[in-house]
């Protein structure tokens, strides 16, 4: 299985989540091991980021991603999307500092990508092989994750909701999984912290037309629900997403409880500081995903548990 890029250029412009300004978005074609690379557009020029769990800066409201000079917030649906559509390489130009939040889930950009159309390039996929289970866990939150031929998510929430209450999902993530399943779930948030928020001059791009609100009995949005279970589908969404900023795509089952972006990348934060331990590189050459040999788990699962500055 090679490389994949997209066609052509396509761009689009929306609110950002965070300062409620509009935020011009383009995505380009990328050469061969380019990987997902920001180009952040300001007055003093551009300047250049690639996803890396030690680049993640902030994960209260969103995935926040910085270099120490610029940053860009609220990657994870991009990402999301880039990741579970199966694009290796691509530019991704922004002026301001967040992606826009579009409806609040990834379908805008699935869109986006597939009237780019997708690009078969010359040179094999990389990709990262978990080679050893882990139990990662902190404070009741849990990611267990394990070999697996493929990339698979156990999803499950809960919430202290009649609406939400405890749910589950488990999906491997294939281009068209993700385009059906869960691409389409959006972001949910509750009315008392929303209005917290907005009074503390924050989410101020946050609205009913880029979020599902609830208050205490149900949701606000005249529309409803785009599923029964919309909560743990974005829940995996954003999993989807913050495994993005690996880098390569990991091969691996894994088993969510209650998870979330701080949590998220404290795990990618623990598999990169142990990469020789518990990943291995692999090139896949002409093999699909599907047909990759993988290698057989071992019997014993390591218990981890987060650093609390981490998770």
């Amino acid at each position: 299985m090679n490389q994949t890029t997209i066609r052509n250029t396509v761009r689009c412009t929306g609110i950002g989540l965070h300062s409620g300004k509009q935020v011009e978005l383009v995505l380009r074609p990328a050469p061969e091991d380019t990987g997902i690379l920001f180009a952040l557009r300001s007055g003093s020029g551009t300047s250049f980021l690639s996803p890396k769990p030690r680049l993640v800066v902030e994960t209260g409201l969103a995935t926040t991603l910085g270099n120490g000079h610029d940053h860009i917030s609220t990657v994870e649906h991009l990402l999301a999307a880039v990741r579970g559509l199966g694009i290796d390489n691509i530019r991704i130009e922004v002026q301001g500092r967040e992606l826009p939040i579009m409806d609040g889930s990834a379908a805008s950009f699935v869109y986006l990508l597939n009237q780019a159309g997708l690009r078969r390039q010359s040179k094999a996929r990389k990709v990262l092989v978990l080679k050893k289970a882990i139990n990662f866990e902190h404070d009741g939150k849990s990611i267990k994750a394990t070999p697996h031929n493929g990339f698979l998510v156990d999803y499950t929430i809960q919430f202290a909701h009649p609406l939400i209450g405890r749910q589950n999902l488990k999906l491997e993530v294939t281009p068209d999984v993700f385009a059906q399943d869960i691409a389409k779930a959006r972001t949910f948030g509750f009315l008392r912290e929303v209005e917290y928020l907005h009074a503390n001059g924050l989410a101020l791009g946050g609205t009913l037309d880029n979020a599902v609100v609830l208050d205490e009995f149900g949701v606000l949005n005249s529309d409803g629900l785009r599923y029964q279970d919309e909560f743990v589908r974005h829940k995996m969404l954003d999993f989807v997403g913050d495994m993005a900023v690996m880098g390569l795509p990991i091969l691996g089952r894994f088993e969510v409880f209650a998870s979330g972006h701080a949590m998220n990348n404290a795990f990618l934060r623990f598999l990169e500081a142990n990469a020789a331990e518990y990943l291995e590189e692999r090139t896949l050459g002409g093999e699909s995903l599907e047909a990759a040999p993988a290698r057989k788990a071992v019997a014993k699962t390591e218990h981890v548990h987060a650093h609390p500055a981490l998770a």
